[in-house]
């Protein structure tokens, strides 16, 4: 990943580059921002930079010895840690993945936590960073440089730290070694324990504008210029999400269907129809079902709003936007609130492993209530 790859962000690119060439690299950086705005494949980017040992005024050369070996995300003085699951070994740590690792950001580094969920093939499994893996970090920061430069520790979700590891990853920001840098990519910053917080410099990204998105999608990816307007306005600066509209996988597909089929079914009152809805639901996993319930919050917010006649300020697919046509009047002020609190009511009781199927056959339940309120 070099600067130049990184969509938008020019003011960001420019901070980093001049505090690079200036030597002010601060030891300690969290990035942070909308999700899609670019916060991992800058901080790659920027790691690239650090370690390249003939920088150019607004790159990394790409064919120093470091550039090569940063081909394949195999730098020496590059470390990760990232939310891993452990399944049955209770001494993994991020290493066993890196192969996973590498495979996803080659492919690209606009990812989410689900699709990374979805490389390691999951399941039902929470995915923290474990106590262990602090020791990993000071283990491989305490050796000597191999470039005799900068080494590089990138944790990706700080968020997701097990608390024993987050309180001796502190130690090492209170007293790191010498030439160490630490980035730490998050979604969710405030989650962060804040003395970790207190202790790195918040570097916090903007959106992408429309026009960013459009020239990206027209350029690298062939799409007509009036199609390019559509996803850049319903992306809404997330990157990622401009990208699951172009590749509509099973995944998204399944989320509209499930959607669909909750509301349908819910107006028809079909009981049988909806407990086989509830046990489908259910064996989907866990973060597959936290997925849903997030995408289905978004989906009725939408048609509230699309039903009030700003559909210039909604963000559907053509698909989404064809289903709201006959849906977007049943979702109103008489029942938006109640709705989405249902959906959120799920989400968390999803995250505190309560009987799926109780979960979901509740919800399609008070569902029915709600849609004849319309």
């Amino acid at each position: 990943m070099f600067f130049r790859d990184v969509i938008g962000q020019e003011t960001a690119k420019a901070q980093l580059l001049q505090e690079v060439q200036e030597g002010r690299v601060p030891h300690a950086r969290l990035f942070c921002g909308p999700m899609g705005a670019g916060k991992l494949p800058l901080a790659l980017a920027y790691a690239r930079y650090l370690g390249c040992t003939n920088r150019q005024p607004h790159d990394a050369c790409g064919t120093c010895p470091s550039c090569l070996m940063w081909r394949h995300l195999a730098h020496p003085d590059m470390h990760f840690a990232f939310p891993i699951v452990k399944k049955g070994r209770s001494e993994a740590v991020c290493d066993d993945y890196l192969p996973q690792w590498r495979e996803l950001l080659q492919a690209s580094a606009y990812v989410t936590f689900n699709h990374w969920l979805k490389a390691l093939d999951a399941e039902n499994s929470q995915a923290i960073i474990y106590a262990k893996e602090s020791d990993e970090l000071l283990r491989k920061l305490t050796l000597k440089s191999h470039e005799g430069g900068y080494k590089v520790a990138l944790i990706w979700l700080p968020e997701k730290l097990h608390p024993v590891c987050a309180n001796k990853l502190l130690k090492l920001l209170e007293e790191p070694p010498q030439q160490t840098v630490f980035l730490l990519v998050s979604e969710e910053a405030e989650a962060i324990l804040p003395t970790i917080q207190s202790r790195t410099q918040r570097f916090t990204l903007n959106p992408l504008t429309d026009a960013e998105v459009m020239q990206v999608l027209q350029q690298r990816y062939g799409i007509e210029a009036s199609e390019s307007q559509s996803l850049a306005h319903m992306c809404n600066g997330n990157f990622i999400k401009a990208l699951e509209a172009i590749h509509l996988n099973e995944e998204q597909a399944l989320h509209f269907d499930l959607f669909v089929s909750l509301m349908r079914l819910a107006y028809q009152r079909k009981v049988r129809e909806m407990k086989q809805w509830s046990e489908q639901v259910a064996g989907l996993g866990r973060e597959r079902q936290k997925a849903f319930l997030e995408y289905a919050q978004r989906l009725v917010r939408e048609n509230f709003i699309y039903n009030l006649r700003h559909t210039e300020m909604t963000y559907m697919t053509q698909k989404e936007q064809e289903f709201a046509l006959r849906f977007a009047p049943f979702i109103n002020e008489r029942n938006v609130w109640e709705m989405m609190h249902e959906l959120g009511e799920a989400q968390t009781h999803v995250a505190q492993n309560v009987n799926a199927r109780m979960v979901f056959f509740d919800l399609i339940l008070k569902t029915t209530v709600l849609i004849k309120q319309s």
